[in-house]
């Protein structure tokens, strides 16, 4: 039992190993473009950092799962919820630039558009909105009026876009796996406690089912006669 047990524990390990590893790759070519967005949207390093950080952190948790998903697509998805969420408290620090002048939704629909390639259809599913709405912001009349300067300031907000992309910091992707170890060991309490209380439940219905015996009949009320009727 002793050894069986042991060597779950070095599968554990040898899986959480390459995990590891199989993260940092990731998250060291491709977290500068993540980052890049990130920055797009909050126009602040610290909060790019922090939004990007927790957006790995539960890439690297679901990372054994993926399957065939595209590890950067997950971490872009919810880095994209995480900033719908919270875009309102975002104060952007490109001063006047282009995107500034949009509130969080027609920045994540430029950023999607522009920078990330993300079809219209994807946009709209991804911030809730219509087609006709994520087309009317990527043309520049957000709020549906003329469409006086739309080549002007596409070109200006793509030659925003088409800025460096930043290195991504070892400790943002060590800060990361962090939070994604984190979230892997509460799921793993998570999924303990849910199949103990299954059991203690499973345990509690037979011995009520074995003291109450709901499959035989109640008792009548009435004694039968002792004998015959006249």
């Amino acid at each position: 039992m002793r050894a069986s047990s042991g060597g779950a524990r070095e599968r554990q390990d040898a899986r959480e190993r390459r995990r590891a590893r199989e993260f940092e790759a990731f998250a060291g070519g491709a977290g500068g473009r993540l980052l890049r967005t990130a920055l797009l949207l909050t126009g602040d390093r610290e909060a790019a950092e922090r939004l990007l950080t927790r957006a790995l952190a539960h890439t690297y948790a679901a990372w054994d799962g993926l399957g065939g998903e595209d590890p950067y697509e997950r971490t872009r998805q919810e880095l994209v919820a995480r900033y719908a969420r919270s875009g309102r408290c975002h104060r952007r620090g490109d001063g006047d630039g282009p995107l500034a002048r949009l509130t969080s939704r027609e920045r994540l629909v430029v950023v999607l558009r522009l920078y990330e390639g993300v079809a219209e259809e994807q946009t709209a599913a991804a911030l809730g909105v219509s087609v006709e709405r994520v087309r009317a912001v990527r043309a520049g009349r957000p709020h549906g009026g003329g469409v006086s300067g739309q080549d002007r300031r596409e070109a200006e907000v793509r030659r925003l876009l088409d800025g460096p992309r930043p290195a991504v910091p070892a400790e943002v992707v060590a800060r990361a796996a962090e939070r994604g170890r984190r979230l892997v060991r509460r799921r793993r309490v998570v999924r303990a406690v849910a199949w103990a209380a299954l059991f203690l439940a499973v345990v509690a219905f037979g011995v009520w089912a074995a003291m109450a015996e709901p499959w035989h009949p109640p008792a009548s009320g009435t004694a039968p006669p002792l004998w015959g009727g006249d």
